[in-house]
């Protein structure tokens, strides 16, 4: 049959049989499940993994039992499928299959990373009810199958810690490096496709940094200027990334212990200017007794140094886009704050009140905003005229305060993200230089 543009439809995933030949060869039990043996959404999601594993060259597949992938849909998957159903929304988006599937309860520990909407300041997303409707739908539907509404960018934070060596199917750029590097997981930066597949299968390719061979340092970075504060991690990880790339650094001269909190804004910063998803810190990661461990005997591919000169020129791109100091809005928590960080930020506001021309909004994991109510943060916080969200933030829900020209961060990753997707002018300085700005109207770097 030919559509009216005189193409062949595309077979639907489901309907696709398994085809030997490719890289990848299966298990009994995979090709079982490739083969439709345990239902169509399962032949579809190991159709989809097949043909990812080809790509990449892998030879298997590896169980994994720790999948975080982004699955909730809005209206801009209906709009551009015609339909909000959130079963066909899922098996289109999801599974790669234009015939809705009935898909049954996830085969893998599942959860799902920050989404589109934070339920209690919907209102100052301005998201009408039809969409809340179609979210919460989509919301409903995932939980129904298994997966833990997490929400967050952070689920480390909040309870999934994956164990040394576990293979893993992950997406998020600040999670990735971090289970990587700092807890020796295994996983390679997934999409939304490749960790739905795996939610169904329990199965993701054995290829990229769950083979031992490719977690080894390839470069060599010395430091010649002091990192030792968060704000400082932040800024040297965005020059790594600019640098490297997609290599694996191992890095030296190190000044006394990392806190996670410092790594999380690290490899969230590395992995938004290149594609950085792991790295060595002797001493401090998994997987680093030395320098000379990390790169398993071998010459690194090349020495870079981190100057003064590079520090200052890291900010300096970072607030490129900037024209002016009137900032309307102020933005922290990206990665997720954590606690500490909400504690940091209730101290500089406690007895003060944010100006009346700027928003401060902070960003949380859901089970964190609970807890920083109850420690009583969050009245401190509001009460100075600020708000606490969680379950999303600007750059993933595609939202900011009416009538914001410039804001203010101390995330390189929204600094580096938002102007393009908002439209607006960024700053980037820390966290107290922030809260300072959130008080005056005017950047207070």
């Amino acid at each position: 049959m030919l559509t009216e543009t005189g193409t062949t439809p595309p077979e639907p995933a489901s309907a696709r049989p398994y085809r030997p030949g490719g890289t990848v060869r299966l298990t009994d039990v995979e090709r079982d499940m490739a083969e439709g043996g345990q239902g169509e959404a399962v032949a579809a999601a190991m159709d989809l993994l097949i043909r990812y594993g080809d790509i990449l060259g892998a030879e298997r597949l590896v169980e994994t039992d720790n999948v975080c992938g982004a699955n909730i849909f809005g209206p801009r998957h209906s709009r551009s499928y015609g339909n909000a159903d959130p079963v066909a929304l899922f098996s289109e988006f999801s599974l790669d299959s234009p015939t809705p599937l009935d898909v049954p309860p996830m085969r893998a520990n599942s959860c799902q990373l920050i989404g589109p909407y934070d339920p209690v300041h919907a209102d100052l997303q301005g998201l009408d009810g039809a969409t809340l409707e179609e979210i919460t739908q989509s919301e409903r539907y995932l939980a129904s199958l298994g997966v833990s509404l997490l929400n967050t960018c952070t689920p480390y934070q909040v309870g999934n810690v994956p164990t040394r060596g576990e293979h893993c199917a992950w997406m998020e750029s600040s999670a990735v490096p971090y289970i990587n590097s700092l807890l020796g997981a295994r996983t390679n930066t997934e999409g939304r496709e490749s960790t739905a597949a795996a939610m169904v299968t329990g199965r993701i390719p054995y290829a990229g940094l769950h083979l031992t061979e490719n977690r080894y340092a390839t470069h060599l970075v010395r430091i010649d200027t002091p990192v030792v504060s968060t704000f400082d991690w932040s800024v040297f990880g965005y020059f790594l990334g600019r640098h490297l790339r997609h290599e694996i650094p191992v890095i030296a001269d190190v000044a006394g212990s990392v806190d996670p909190v410092s790594l999380k804004q690290f490899g969230a910063a590395a992995n938004s200017s290149g594609d950085v998803e792991m790295y060595h810190i002797p001493g401090v990661t998994a997987e680093a007794v030395s320098v000379e461990h990390a790169l398993h005997g071998r010459p690194p591919v090349e020495e870079l140094r981190f100057t003064r000169r590079d520090y200052e020129d890291v900010i300096e791109h970072l607030n490129s886009t900037a024209t002016g100091d009137d900032i309307q809005f102020v933005m922290i928590g990206c990665p997720h704050s954590s606690l500490s960080q909400l504690l940091e930020v209730t101290g500089l506001l406690d007895g003060r009140r944010i100006s009346d021309s700027v928003h401060l909004w902070v960003y949380t994991p859901s089970a964190l905003r609970e807890v920083a109510r109850r420690n009583g943060w969050i009245d401190i916080i509001e009460r100075a005229g600020g708000k606490v969200w969680a379950d999303t933030c600007p750059a993933i829900g595609q939202f900011v305060p009416p009538g914001t020209k410039r804001f203010a961060t101390d995330s390189a990753k929204q600094v580096h993200y938002l102007p393009a997707i908002m439209g607006v002018e960024g700053r980037f300085g820390t966290t107290e230089a922030c809260v300072r700005t959130a008080l005056t109207g005017r950047w207070a770097a």
